[in-house]
């Protein structure tokens, strides 16, 4: 295929490097002007869709999501798949399908979860939304970028399950660091939690593969000094679309509204911005009921 990708940040680069080594023609464009392997650098997005059976965006929120593609769509081929693997508000990626739908386009929510290591190794998982024709083309693409892609319903229900995925993973990551916190003021040693909590009904992700207490199960960032895996600013933006789409939906989510909270104070008025999102641990040591 050729195809256009729009956005090679720290995920859309390694993602659209994987393309190109498939052997797909891939014209990149990013504002940053940066240099990925075997991908052909453009000087506009428009440049970067004319022409492609496939164009693929990966951008920062819906705002600039819609932007892009009120730019793009107009310039893409009738037939086209336009495969959006963002992470955005579930309004804007219905809207733009619908308007990629309506210039005689297939589209595809599509956002991911890996991380950066999943994109660099070709391993993330893919949560879509469109038709059964849309994600029939977009597949050959996911199975290259990633291994597991899951076909959740039509437009915007990639974007929906992402949220509700990631609110899961914010308010059980608080969880688990409030626990160890608690172990060590009650004099528990941190591995005997966790040779306890990941064979019990504590189970979890946060806890068995992603634990937040360095030297304690699995490598993770804990054990580089939390250097992001997935950035707290990260899981904030994700934790502030889930209760967006909560009022949208008139959902009660009062532990969403909770993590999101929390995150905040962390990120913007603590010292969370730029630390994996488990460095919630630290945080929770340093601090007495209040």
């Amino acid at each position: 295929m050729q195809i256009g990708f729009i956005g090679l940040g720290n995920m859309g680069a390694p993602m659209a490097a994987n393309l190109a080594k498939a052997g797909h023609q891939v014209l990149g464009f990013d504002t940053a002007g940066v240099t990925v392997e075997g991908v052909t650098q453009v000087e506009t997005a428009t440049d970067a869709v004319t022409g492609a059976d496939a164009v693929i965006t990966m951008l920062p929120n819906g705002a600039i999501l819609r932007a892009v593609t009120d730019q793009v769509i107009p310039a893409m081929s009738k037939g086209a798949v336009l495969i959006d693997c963002s992470t955005v508000d579930v309004d804007s990626a219905r809207a733009v399908a619908e308007q990629a739908i309506g210039s005689g386009l297939l589209s595809v929510d599509a956002p991911v979860s890996g991380g950066i290591g999943g994109a660099s190794a070709g391993t993330l998982t893919f949560m879509a939304g469109g038709s059964e024709d849309a994600f029939a083309k977009a597949a050959p693409l996911f199975d290259i970028m990633g291994q597991k892609a899951v076909h959740c319903g039509k437009a915007g229900a990639g974007q929906a399950a992402k949220i509700c995925n990631n609110m899961i993973l914010g308010v059980t990551m608080i969880a688990t660091c409030e626990a160890f916190a608690l172990a060590d003021k009650l004099g528990l040693d941190r591995q005997k939690m966790f040779d306890v909590v990941s064979t019990s009904s504590g189970y979890s992700w946060t806890m068995n593969a992603y634990c937040p207490a360095p030297g304690v199960g699995p490598q993770s960032p804990a054990d580089n000094d939390y250097t992001p895996g997935f950035a707290a600013e990260l899981m904030l933006k994700d934790l502030r679309l889930s209760q967006q789409a909560a009022d949208s939906a008139d959902a009660d989510t009062p532990m969403g509204q909770v993590a999101t909270s929390l995150y905040e104070q962390f990120v913007e008025k603590e010292d969370g911005l730029g630390r994996d999102f488990s460095a919630m641990l630290p945080r929770f040591e340093k601090r007495g009921r209040e």
